[in-house]
């Protein structure tokens, strides 16, 4: 105890790229989501081989089902127990599980119900796995530089969605299935020991009244209490919650439609997606770099509407090249207002339910905004893709209004 209370000073002092714990948590994050890609790539191409494309996406969905419904679930774990032991466990239980399917096919041919199995029992892992991860960086930095540390995480997501999917198909073109299974695994094997030597502070509840520990039930009612009834926290996650239902089904599904409607073929999509990624992570580094921007909470809302308004317009341009640097403008306003939301989520939260808080935000992202998909598609090929992508922005843009309607939203700031 007296060790991690002497740290803290001196962390506190240090600017989180310069910081060696923040540094290690970053790269053994950054290793994790890249195994995660390189996992995704082998999983459907794995299941393709046996079976048709109706299996392919039931094999996906079978992975997303647990993650979305044991979210919750892992945040309460991660608020109960040892947050190391969790995360460290969580992650080596993905290890020996993707290892042992490497094998497994190496051997013999998998058969359908086997890759069903095994991305019901990731996506289950998964779930105890992320709110874990995600919660801690205010355990290891200072409030003042949990804003630069939000922007280092996005920025490495983006990277990571850049670099894994060539790598597994290289392992895919080099050994087959069972070496991009091996691949993915040896990327879990890597991030623990990094994971390993991170040092984690202890809590330090804060002057909040504090439930009394009771069964995992009511500690997840306690933690949903709390995101509603907090001033800044509840309007946050509404407002992220409803912004991502807006906007992921028609970045993700609708610019496909969109595509094929115009005509622009591949390699427009390419150039789209390129340039939407490219906005992003540069939203993501500004954070990174700039460690704090003034008046937060405004400019949150502000980069959110940009985004808002963008996704509704880009529909309405005529040519692919105007449709890519909106799509740029897209990202930058979605990254810098999703980093800004995180940044401001983690500082606010109370340590004692920053697991519970986590997994509700994550579980908008992998549980609720999927939902989307099939209705932004059905959408599209009823009534084309102009109507639906102004519907979309302008529903999105419900949730920078429920942000603004916040007084506690419109004046925050992220520490000094």
């Amino acid at each position: 105890m007296a060790t991690a209370q002497t740290a803290l000073p001196e962390r506190a002092t240090t600017p989180a790229h310069r910081d060696g714990n923040v540094l290690r948590w970053l790269t053994a994050y950054t290793v994790s989501l890249v195994g995660d890609s390189v996992y995704f790539v082998a999983l459907g191409w794995s299941t393709q081989k046996v079976a048709g494309p109706t299996e392919v996406g039931l094999v996906m969905a079978a992975g997303a089902l647990p993650r979305a419904l044991l979210m919750l679930g892992g945040g309460v774990v991660a608020d109960r127990f040892d947050l190391r032991r969790v995360m460290l466990g969580s992650d080596a239980l993905r290890c020996l599980l993707i290892l042992a399917v490497a094998a497994g096919i190496a051997l013999t041919a998998p058969a359908l119900w086997i890759l069903v199995a095994v991305a019901l029992v990731f996506g289950a892992v998964d779930a105890l796995f992320v709110p874990a991860i995600g919660a801690l960086p205010p355990r290891i930095t200072s409030p003042g530089q949990l804003a630069r540390v939000t922007g280092m995480r996005s920025l490495s997501v983006r990277l990571s969605q850049i670099a894994g999917p060539p790598i597994g198909g290289l392992a895919m073109g080099l050994g087959g299935a069972a070496a991009a299974f091996a691949g993915a695994g040896l990327l879990f094997a890597l991030s623990l020991p990094l994971l390993l030597t991170i040092r984690i502070r202890p809590l330090e509840e804060r002057d909040e009244e504090q439930p009394e520990p009771g069964t995992a039930r009511r500690d997840l009612v306690d933690g949903l209490r709390y995101i509603r009834r907090h001033r800044l926290i509840g309007p946050l996650v509404a407002a992220g919650a409803v912004c991502e239902l807006g906007l992921t089904g028609t970045l993700n599904v609708g610019m496909v439609l969109l595509n094929a409607e115009r005509g622009w073929g591949p390699s427009g999509y390419g150039w789209i997606v390129s340039s939407f990624g490219a906005g992003a992570a540069a939203g993501a580094a500004l954070l990174a770099i700039a460690g704090r921007l003034p008046r937060a909470g405004l400019m949150m809302a502000g980069t959110g509407l940009v985004a808002c308004a963008g996704a509704a317009a880009v529909a309405l341009v005529p040519t692919l090249w105007t449709a890519a640097a909106l799509a740029a403008v897209i990202g930058l306003g979605a990254g810098v207002y999703g980093s800004l939301n995180s940044a401001l989520v983690q500082t606010a939260a109370d340590p004692a339910y920053l697991g519970r808080v986590t997994s509700v935000a994550m579980l908008t992202v992998v549980g609720l905004a999927p939902l989307s998909y099939p209705l932004v598609g059905a959408a599209i090929g009823a009534w084309g893709a102009a109507p639906v992508f102004v519907g979309c922005g302008a529903f999105a843009g419900l949730g920078v209004a429920t942000a603004l309607a916040s007084d506690a939203v419109r004046r925050a700031e992220l520490p000094q």
